[in-house]
């Protein structure tokens, strides 16, 4: 286990929309570069890099063409080893995002696959044996290659399936054992784009759709799961301060798996949707447990993760998200207030946690943008980050035009310039909370985590972790909670009183109180 992962808090940069340096509307490395100093700033001591891989970008870069080459509109390997350095020389440490699942159709590999002629490609993709052969449970594109098949997609169209195997062989003519050659070549051409990067300095992979590799396979997933543990196997023994993070959603399984870090995610009934998410189906109102109308359950949020965390202790972390690229902003249900409270409240929960770039200032989700390069219902959450009062908030000085996604312009619009003078502001709170984790032991990743009032539909929430009591009340109204504790008052958003042994919470309150 890399050590600096209990004292890590990331920043995740879509680099499309951070910073353009060069004025063509697409952010790049080299604005990444130039806002390092603000990332540190914000207690971020390490970087997950949205995929900035050569690609057609039908799906962001998620559709790789050339895993050894950095995106031209990025700028070049050397840019990216120059970033590596100047983050280290910070402090920093960097992820890239590992798309091991598909490819681009574009990409080489895909490209000698559907060859008719035989070659060592034509089994790195999934094909069947004829044209003819098109099962309705799975996602084939027909007809469109010289070679006599039909091809598997992961999801888009243009991100033809990876071959890792079958776990349950359905239709032995085309599908082939994880242990086949076939297979195993995979997993081996997938360690040495791992080993390419590790050499140029990032420090280890976010892991796209990380349960995706062996087809037919439900529940644990131990088909997949083995390919993980051999690609730790390879870590461990030759990057060993490398680290791997899964988007799976079931940090049971993955960290079993040998994935240091997995992401507690939005899915359908799971904790994280309990507590910023939750929406009544037929009202559309937000019910999660920190939205301010008090109709949320914390119960129904620690019945999955304590078990959660137990399975995984001292095995690896469960990490938190403000949101991701894939997800809308918490703005888009929550007041700025509920998202500062909201944001501050995974700062101090173990695990390691995540800060997407824009939470910080309380960005808003964008509504009713076209789609742009798959982005679809998630475009509003990538729209360019809001630095200060100049040109397209300055983003970049190219024409509005011209811009990747069109800059908030609206009256209401944050930035970091506003925000670094309102000490109140969600980025000065954050600021402080994180520098309060760093500098406290027992708040970091590893650091205990033990209830102490939780009770069904029902607030405040209080836990303690080592010698310090985290109590949240995020509704509209004044709680109170059976309270044994002294002690002084660390941080706090709102205000508190104690009466006899109660613990009384004014509304939308956080308290960090060391004992």
């Amino acid at each position: 286990m890399p050590k600096w992962l209990n004292d890590a808090v990331f920043y995740e940069i879509y680099p499309q929309t951070f910073c353009d340096s060069n004025g063509d509307g697409i952010g790049d490395i080299g604005g990444i570069r130039s806002k390092l100093d603000y990332v540190k700033s914000l207690g971020c001591n390490a970087i997950w890099l949205n995929p900035v891989y050569d690609s057609p970008f039908m799906d962001a870069g998620y559709d790789v063409r050339d895993y050894y080459k950095v995106a031209e509109r990025y700028g070049t390997n050397e840019d990216l080893k120059a970033l590596f350095e100047e983050a280290h020389e910070r402090g920093i440490r960097i992820l890239l995002d590992l798309v091991p699942g598909h490819t681009s159709d574009q990409n080489k590999w895909f490209l000698e696959s559907k060859k008719h002629e035989r070659n060592e490609y034509s089994g790195r993709y999934i094909w069947t044996d004829s044209v003819w052969e098109a099962p309705p449970q799975y996602r084939l594109l027909c007809g469109i290659s010289e070679r006599d098949g039909n091809y598997l997609v992961n999801f888009f169209s243009s991100q033809p399936a990876l071959n890792y195997g079958f776990n349950n062989i359905s239709h032995p003519a085309w599908q082939k054992a994880p242990s086949d050659p076939d297979c195993q070549a995979t997993v081996e051409a997938l360690k040495s784009i791992m080993r390419f990067w590790l050499d140029m300095g990032c420090d280890g992979f976010r892991v796209d759709m990380a349960d995706s590799l062996v087809k037919n396979e439900d529940g644990d997933k131990p088909e997949t799961c083995k390919i993980w543990r051999s690609i730790r196997e390879m870590l461990d023994k030759d990057y060993p301060e490398a680290a791997l993070v899964s988007e799976w959603c079931n940090p049971r399984v993955a960290i079993g798996a040998g994935f240091h870090c997995d992401f507690y995610l939005d899915h359908d009934n799971n904790g994280y949707r309990i507590l910023f998410r939750e929406k009544d189906q037929s009202t559309g109102e937000c019910n999660a447990v920190f939205a301010k109308n008090s109709k949320g359950d914390i119960t129904k949020f620690l019945d999955e993760y304590l078990e959660d965390l137990k399975d995984t202790k001292e095995k690896g972390y469960i990490s938190f998200i403000t949101c991701n690229h894939d997800t809308p902003r918490m703005t888009r249900l929550f007041t700025p207030l509920e998202a500062k409270i909201a944001y501050s409240f995974i700062f101090l929960m173990p695990g390691v946690p995540f800060l997407y770039y824009g939470d910080e200032i309380g960005m808003s989700f964008m509504e009713g943008l076209p789609s742009k390069e798959g982005g679809f219902s998630r475009t509003g959450t990538r729209t360019p980050m809001q630095w200060d009062s100049s040109v397209n908030c300055g983003f970049s000085n190219a024409p509005a035009e011209k811009l990747y996604l069109p800059v908030d312009t609206s009256d209401s619009a944050v930035t970091v310039e506003k925000a670094e003078k309102d000490p109140d502001s969600i980025l000065n709170t954050l600021r402080k909370v994180i520098t309060i984790r760093h500098e406290n032991p027992s708040l970091r990743s590893d650091g205990d985590f033990e209830v102490i009032y939780a009770v069904k539909e029902k607030y405040p929430f209080i836990f303690k972790r080592g010698d310090f009591i985290i109590a949240v009340n995020p509704t509209d109204i004044v709680q109170k909670a059976p309270f044994a504790f002294d002690g002084n008052t660390v941080f706090e958003i709102g205000n508190h009183s104690k009466e006899g042994n109660y613990l009384i919470m004014a509304p939308q309150t956080l308290l960090l109180l060391k004992i």
